[in-house]
């Protein structure tokens, strides 16, 4: 995987806390949407951002799109998530984040719905 495509990927915080909290687990946009509390509009376009240069992938299931890291990640990759879970752990943001995500007790990775409303829209 070419360097310069992942850390233009690192480069942006919210890019970033989407990365993180996919370290934990698969999710859906309504679930980025609740932990990042930001607009399904910027997670979406920064989903997109991701997905197109490999470092996330997509899944439809039912009404939901499911995000994920690649199954077996490219080196680099693996070496700068692990990178990002490492650093992020004294950071506030991501601690919040992750506080967060624990609270919505996903359940997403666990192959069953998400649990979310029905919302086309997302």
């Amino acid at each position: 995987m070419d360097l310069v495509k992942i850390y233009q990927c690192l480069c942006d915080r919210t890019r970033l806390r989407i990365l993180h909290l996919l370290t934990r687990g698969p999710l859906c946009v309504c679930h980025f949407q609740e932990v990042l509390r930001e607009p399904q509009v910027k997670v979406s376009k920064h989903l997109a951002y991701l997905r197109e240069r490999g470092l996330v992938r997509a899944e439809r299931q039912a009404n939901w799109m499911i995000y994920s890291l690649p199954a077996k990640p490219p080196r680099e990759l693996a070496a700068n998530l692990a990178c990002l879970q490492d650093c992020a752990c004294e950071d506030p943001v991501f601690r919040r984040d992750l506080a967060r995500l624990q609270r919505l007790n996903a359940g997403v990775g666990t192959g069953v719905s998400c649990g979310c409303t029905d919302n086309s829209s997302r």
